[in-house]
């Protein structure tokens, strides 16, 4: 909701739209806009809706298999990316069963998974390209490609190295792979481009959804002409029922095109100015925390050294994040709970005064667990 709750332009779109019919079960004019959108800010030509992230990133692994005729796809311990047997792998593992760095084990996060699916699915850590390049070497010829979500956002705001994801997509294409975004959280968030215009790397596919619809359910993927090819032949079903139903679409047109806008990211940026008063707190109170930012994410980590990857939080006292947490709560700051793995998101109509409580917030806290 980086837009807002209930933003005006968002309800008026909305209205609009309702009064027309909400679902035909066909395209629509705005569905077209709203790729012309998309192709602008993420420099991908083809595009196809959903209406979810978890839709989103099942169709990126789909098109990565169907397309190199692999089994194998890669994904990175310690990152949601959707609710389905391909990725449900690895979210949250614990020091006794996750294994070796460099090989982690492959780890169901839910029951009731398709038989042997763990079989599909290669894990390496965040930040460590040399770990993929071992597994493209101990998988020759296997590996359909690789999904990553540029920003770790699931252990606060975990940023990439850099040159990390831009030597991940060279690895990928040296060894016949597609590279996959997952952008469902850092899409429209981290920068108007997503991840692919703050870091200046574009894969060959990226999964939207989240802040696209503003609020309605939504999912996007947008690929290279190569990458999306079986799916514009149509040997490739990337269907439903719902997807770019008008609705979404609307409210998606509207907010990339009146809401989303250069100058709401510069406010972001001001935001940004006034809660990195929360260093200046740390610096005074000596506490063992950090913090970081990009665009409209951002998260004090409770570690004298910034998380690099999913297991530097193995470190941490749960009981601090959530102190944090719910210290912000009784004061008027709702942030996602269990702060220990969700960075928070601002909002473009928030105040200079909304920015000053958390860090008011966040001092008065400091001063009370130091005393």
């Amino acid at each position: 909701m980086v837009m807002g709750h209930a933003h005006p332009k968002i309800v008026e779109a909305v209205q609009r739209r309702v009064e027309l019919g909400t679902h035909f079960a066909q395209p629509t004019k705005d569905a077209l806009e709203v790729a012309e959108q998309l192709e602008e800010r993420y420099h991908l030509p083809q595009w196809r809706f959903g209406n979810s992230g978890t839709e989103a990133t099942l169709d990126a692994v789909r098109i990565m298999r169907a397309t190199t005729g692999r089994p194998l796809i890669v994904k990175v311990e310690g990152t949601y990316d959707g609710h389905h047997d391909a990725l449900m792998f690895n979210l949250f593992p614990t020091r006794e069963n996750a294994g070796s760095h460099e090989r982690p084990n492959v780890l169901p996060e839910t029951a009731g998974m398709i038989p042997r699916a763990e079989e599909s699915v290669v894990i390496v850590p965040f930040n460590d390209a040399d770990a993929v390049e071992v597994a493209f070497r101990e998988h020759d010829g296997r590996i359909a490609g690789m999904i990553v979500e540029p920003v770790m956002t699931n252990c606060g705001v975990v940023l990439p190295d850099d040159g990390y994801l831009q030597r991940l997509k060279d690895i990928c294409h040296a060894n016949g792979a597609l590279y996959s975004f997952d952008e469902v959280k850092t899409g429209f968030t981290v920068a108007r481009g997503g991840a692919v215009e703050a870091f200046g790397v574009t894969p060959d596919l990226v999964a939207l959804a989240k802040a696209l619809g503003a609020g309605i359910p939504c999912g996007a993927i947008g690929g290279t002409d190569e990458a999306m090819a079986m799916v514009i032949s149509g040997d490739l079903d990337q269907v439903g029922t719902f997807n770019g139903n008008p609705l979404t679409m609307a409210a998606a047109k509207v907010n990339l095109r009146e809401v989303l806008t250069p100058d709401a990211y510069g406010r972001i940026d001001e935001l940004n100015v006034i809660l990195h008063g929360c260093e200046d707190v740390i610096s005074r109170y000596r506490l063992p925390a950090s913090m970081k930012t990009l665009g409209a994410k951002g998260s004090i980590d409770w570690s004298e050294t910034p998380i690099h990857e999913y297991r530097d939080l193995w470190k941490i006292d749960d009981r601090i994040p959530q102190l944090a947490w719910l210290w912000q709560l009784n004061r008027g700051v709702f942030k996602s709970p269990g702060s220990k793995w969700e960075s928070w998101t601002t909002s473009i109509v928030m105040s200079d005064a909304d920015a000053e409580r958390y860090v008011d917030n966040f001092e008065e806290m400091a001063e009370a667990i130091t005393r």
